[in-house]
């Protein structure tokens, strides 16, 4: 079943919408109540429930275009595989250490089959798989590292120090500390 074109003015609703999640969210963090996020748009919450059912869709819906974003830099990472692997994998830290409770939501979501979140899943799964198998072929990563366990380190350290007034410099230093591990020469 494909999707009808919205109309200009429910299409001008939906991106009120998404902005405003966006900054509320980054503001008080991903569980504020929906209908504040209604308020902030200026937009009744009958619309915003009509536009986005579930508070899973709206946060897709503001998040897509950084996930897509973070696909595209793992294709484009330049350098060595092993110095890529740590600048992506530091970009996705950075994101969910500043995201007020993003981390938790998107893990949460993640976990859940279901299609909501499957093209979610398949970006990021297949960029931190392109990037360690370069890592891996190049000797930077040891061999019997997965994809799903980096992704669930990097996803336990935005975790840890989202709250942190450092975090980026905390979150830096734990995923530091965490390849020197991975790495098989040490």
């Amino acid at each position: 079943m494909t999707e009808r074109p919205l109309r200009a003015d429910a299409r001008r609703n939906a991106e009120r919408l998404v902005l405003a999640a966006r900054e509320v969210f980054a503001e008080r963090g991903v569980d504020v109540p929906l209908d504040d996020i209604a308020r902030h748009a200026g937009v009744g919450n009958a619309t915003l429930y009509r536009r986005f059912p579930t508070r899973e869709a709206l946060l897709e819906a503001v998040y897509r275009d950084r996930v897509e974003q973070l696909h595209a830099h793992a294709l484009d990472q330049p350098g060595e595989p092993g110095e890529a692997l740590t600048a992506w994998l530091l970009e996705i830290v950075r994101d969910g250490s500043s995201s007020r409770g993003l981390t938790a939501t998107l893990k949460a979501a993640l976990q859940r089959e279901g299609a909501d979140v499957a093209w979610c899943r398949h970006l990021i799964l297949d960029a931190a798989e392109q990037l360690l198998a370069r890592a891996q072929d190049a000797g930077a990563i040891r061999p019997d590292v997965t994809a799903i366990q980096l992704l669930k380190l990097a996803n336990g350290i935005a975790f840890s120090t989202e709250h942190d007034p450092d975090a980026d410099h905390q979150a830096e230093h734990l995923l530091t500390l965490t390849l020197t591990g991975l790495n098989p020469r040490c």
